[in-house]
This record gives C-alpha cells, structure tokens and sequence, in this order.
C-alpha cells in the first residue's frame, strides 16, 4: 500500500507514533490479582504478586522504540487465581485486555479481550521477575512476556499492515522456549479445542489467516479513525474490511480458528454500535457477513435493527 492511499490526518498520526514514542516504556498496564477463591492466612502474598507483576509490565523495555508517557499502550491484566497448588505454585486464569484511542474522539476501541483458561505458576515473594528473551525461565514470566508481545502485534497492526510481525515473532520464540515446561497451555494439544498459547500465536503469523490481521488495520485506519469526520464512509470502508474476516472464514472454516475467533469477540458490540445508524441494506449487508462468521452470536447481531 502506498502512503498516498493513506489520509493525510491519519498518516500524521502514523508519524507520530513512530516519532513521538522515544522517552518512556511502552505499556500503560493495569494489573489485578485477585484471590478470594484461596483460603490463605497469607493474604500478603497476592499483594505483593500484584506489586511485582505490575512493575514488571511497565518498567521492562520490550522493545527498540520507547514511548512518550502519552503514546503508552492501555491494557489490562486480570489474573484470578482458583487454587494454590503449594506454598509457592498457583492455578488460574488470566484476561488480557487491549484497547487503542480512536483518531480525533475520547473513545477507545477494544482490540483484544480474552481469557486464557491454562495459567499455572510459580511465584516466589522478593524473587525479582527478570526476562531472558533466550531462555525459559518460568511460567509466570514467560506468559506475561508473551501476551506483551501479542499487545504490541495487535497495536502494531492497526497503525500498519502487519507491523506487528516482529514482535508476534517474538511471542512465538518465548512458546518455543517453553515446549519443555510442565505448565499447560505452551504444547500444540493443551487445553480444551487446542485454544491456547501455542495456537493463537501459529495462527497469527501463518498465511492463510494474514487477512485476519490486514482487517485490524483497514478496521481502525480507513474505518474508526475516519468516523469522526466522515461516517458514512467510514461504515463502509467497514462493512468491506469485514470481507477480509470473511476471506479467511470461508478458506479455513475449521475448529482451530482461534485467532478469527478473537477477533470476532472482541469486535461484536462495537459493530452493533457502528451499523445500528446504517441504513437498512447496508445493516442488511453486514448481518448476512456476521451470520455467515460468527453464527454463534446471530442473536446478538439482530440488535442492529432495534
């Protein structure tokens, strides 16, 4: 794509946030523990865990471009602990949840919220939470530097085509390095329907699923950071971005669209929001797409038409 075909208001944002973030880390990242299902006389423990994991998001350098305090990342990471194991090793789950600033408005858009059913780990209080790009260490370290780079890939993405690469690249080193582990959630067969770490990351940098991640970008770039100027056309720069999703539904509809799923997720009532002021055939248009996609949610989609 030529930087022509890009609006002018948004290729200034695009230079901006390649030349603006340069003095600070790259996340914003809330973190939540949250332990009630744990009966502990210990409660210190998960205050600390909360402490040290939130340090260890926002004060670790993940890449090459540092960000302005104000070009950080928003996320969220929510960790619900189910049971402890041992004094020191825990089983739960743990939500990530990413959003992006719409050009010109005070919305944020979410581009991922999902929750990773296979989290179990070691937590050692006063043990510092160090990354070793080239090795695996433990669990809890290797899982949040993994979902840091998928946070960086989606971000990446939606500000240019594929521009996550290298850092879904590096998600998928840190899942290579653990194929040792005796935690779940790293090898091909873990959890339920293969849907874990392994498969999210294989799915995003294999080909057959690349239109999933040239939709993120014509979704936010020619869709939602136009709305504010020009809705109309940007409902229908939507409406065709979703044929990408479309695409690759209709050549891998199989058990194993992870990623696709994702997507769909984190993307079902924002688009209800967007088309519900559309006019009856283009509404028409997008449920036929949404049905065919995401029949799962076929209900939700009609509320398009209240």
């Amino acid at each position: 794509m030529k930087p022509t075909d890009i609006p002018k208001y948004c290729l200034a944002m695009l230079l901006m946030a390649c030349t603006v973030r340069s003095a600070a880390q790259e996340l914003n990242c809330n973190v939540q523990v949250s332990a009630q299902m744990i009966q502990s006389s210990n409660r210190e423990i998960f205050e600390n865990m909360q402490r040290d994991i939130y340090e260890f998001m926002n004060n670790t350098v993940w890449t090459n471009n540092v960000f302005s305090y104000s070009e950080r990342i928003d996320c969220n990471i929510l960790i619900n602990l189910t049971s402890q194991l041992s004094g020191d090793e825990f089983r739960g789950t743990i939500q990530v949840q990413l959003r992006r600033p719409v050009f010109n408005t005070t919305y944020s858009s979410t581009i991922l919220n999902f929750v990773d059913e296979n989290f179990q780990f070691r937590y050692v209080e006063n043990q510092t939470l160090e990354f070793d790009p080239g090795t695996y260490r433990h669990s809890l370290i290797s899982t949040l530097a993994y979902y840091t780079y998928i946070i960086l890939g989606f971000d990446y993405d939606t500000f240019s085509p594929l521009g996550g690469t290298e850092f879904f690249q590096m998600a998928e080193r840190v899942v290579n390095n653990a194929q040792n582990a005796p935690e779940p959630g790293w090898k091909a067969f873990d959890g339920s329907r293969n849907r874990n770490r392994y498969w999210l990351v294989r799915n995003i940098l294999n080909k057959e699923y690349e239109s999933v991640r040239l939709f993120n970008y014509e979704y936010y770039i020619r869709g939602l950071d136009m709305m504010e100027a020009r809705a109309s056309e940007a409902r229908t720069s939507i409406a065709e971005s979703l044929r990408l999703l479309q695409e690759v539904y209709r050549q891998r509809p199989d058990p194993y669209l992870y990623f696709l799923q994702i997507t769909l997720d984190a993307k079902s009532d924002e688009l209800i929001n967007v088309f519900s002021a559309a006019f009856p055939e283009e509404k028409s248009r997008i449920l036929a797409i949404m049905n065919e996609i995401d029949p799962a949610n076929k209900a939700k989609y009609e509320r398009m038409n209240e």
